[in-house]
């Protein structure tokens, strides 16, 4: 038989491609780019520049149909590309305009392209899969009385869309979110137009302007009310809350300005292109980071137990994150503690302001229980790792107070003034970026003036609290 059609021809040379491939390449496995914590998570090989995800939601118990777009850039040469990806069925996939075999092997999802991608080549992924947010317990997509929200930290990201996830591979985002017209459809970043209409749905498009961690994206999808206000410097504040409590909410809101006023003042402006609150009515057990959109639970607003201050300084926490954790993302998740010590710090910092919870009884307190913390968990910048086979529990003490606790170390060390400069330079230099450990002590001892890591080695790694300094008294621990 001869073939006369140059487009069949190619076809057939594709899939026979393929099928060589496959026969000759050993079988898939799941990579990681070797995290200590999460040693099958993020993938090697590539570096994501940008992700095109496209949602179609119907209720939130349907999975969403969704099209996921990737534009990378290859380190290496690749005969495979891993993705992390589970909880959601693939259709297809296409490395740089061809089909790609796929498979899914552990929590990853490999593709095996036409032809193998040579090192430092754009690659361009397209994915065409379903996003399931049924079964929320491992994270992902978290479903409210009216629709969804996203909750990805530390490692559930992939569970709704394909990615490389990993902080340490930040990219930008574009969002494309089709829901029925009666919905409100609000993500990370700022609306590229408005929404469109087609039929009983709409369309909503929004798109970063900054690089953002996969595990830092938000979708949030509801009968929601979006209220814009205008924060320090004219910046944009979007706070997207259920629409019956738009009232009742309205003086928490009004709070965020001075917020973002406050922490300016300590460590320098502001880091993205808006801030604002999602207020679900979910049960999470958590509020969270999600960058220039933190979510939180609806009850924490409800007057039910919680004292005004004390959810002021929870709202100050997610804000600080902006700075550490969102615009400098950590190199490793063992780094977390550079995150969430100081969104701790300046939690503490506030409510000691307010006059509520002093600084110095809260950084007492965290000391008498710190040698029990690391014991049970491991040292703030070095978690103990998860059992053979169980799930790892990161977010423990040692890396909330335990770590403010090293900050506060280091302040009594060099001094107030010292202290505040490194802080508006670790995220001046960092802005944007990823930043771990060793990149804090080094610029510790740089503003400092003399080498810091004898000091601050044991309050990071040690097994046991070491004394602190300008507090004898502090010596005693209780157990």
């Amino acid at each position: 038989m001869q073939l006369t059609s140059p487009r069949l021809r190619a076809a057939l040379l594709a899939a026979a491609s393929l099928t060589l491939v496959a026969a000759v390449l050993p079988p898939p496995q799941p990579l990681g780019i070797g995290d200590r914590l999460f040693p099958e998570l993020g993938n090697p090989g590539y570096d994501v520049l940008s992700y095109d995800l496209s949602f179609t939601y119907k209720d939130n118990r349907t999975p969403l149909d969704a099209v996921t777009v990737i534009d990378a850039r290859a380190l290496q040469p690749l005969e495979r590309i891993n993705l992390d990806f589970t909880h959601g069925k693939v259709a297809s996939a296409e490395v740089n305009g061809e089909s790609a075999r796929f498979e899914s092997v552990g929590e990853d999802l490999v593709l095996t392209p036409a032809r193998p991608v040579t090192a430092h080549v754009p690659l361009h992924i397209t994915v065409r899969h379903t996003s399931d947010p049924r079964g929320r317990a491992d994270g992902g997509w978290v479903p409210t009385e009216d629709g969804l929200a996203m909750a990805n930290q530390a490692d559930a990201a992939h569970r709704v869309f394909p990615c490389n996830d990993h902080p340490a591979d930040k990219a930008f985002f574009t969002f494309r979110v089709t829901a029925p017209e009666d919905l409100t459809v609000v993500t990370n970043g700022v609306p590229v137009a408005a929404a469109l209409r087609t039929g009983s749905s709409k369309t909503w498009t929004y798109r970063t302007r900054h690089p953002m961690a996969t595990e830092l994206a938000q979708v949030s999808v509801g009968r929601s009310a979006v209220v814009h206000g205008t924060g320090p410097h004219g910046l944009p504040l979007r706070d997207v809350v259920p629409a019956a409590d738009r009232l009742k909410l309205d003086p928490w809101l009004r709070k965020t300005a001075g917020h973002i006023a406050w922490m300016e003042e300590r460590v320098g402006r502001y880091p993205f292109e808006n801030y604002g609150v999602l207020i679900a009515r979910a049960n999470t057990g958590f509020e969270l980071e999600t960058q220039t959109l933190s979510l939180f639970e609806h009850s924490l607003f409800s007057g039910d137990g919680y004292p005004e201050w004390y959810v002021e300084s929870v709202m100050v926490h997610e804000l600080a994150h902006q700075w550490f954790g969102d615009s400098v993302a950590p190199r490793t998740w063992s780094d977390l503690w550079l995150n969430e010590g100081h969104a701790t710090w300046y939690e503490a910092l506030y409510a000691d302001g307010l006059g509520k919870y002093s600084l110095e009884r809260r950084m007492r307190e965290a000391y008498q229980r710190s040698d029990q913390w690391r014991a049970a968990g491991g040292p703030p910048a070095a978690p103990k790792a998860a059992a053979p086979g169980e799930k790892i529990g990161l977010f423990r003490p040692a890396v909330y107070d335990g770590a403010a606790l090293i900050l506060y170390a280091l302040r009594q060390e060099i001094g107030t003034q010292a202290f505040d400069r490194l802080e508006r330079r670790w995220v001046a230099e960092h802005k944007d970026g990823v930043a771990g450990t060793e990149d804090f002590v080094r610029l510790a001892s740089q503003v400092a003036g003399r080498d810091l890591a004898a000091f601050l080695e044991p309050w990071l790694y040690g097994q046991t609290t070491p004394a602190m300094p300008g507090h004898p008294e502090w010596s005693g621990k209780s157990v």
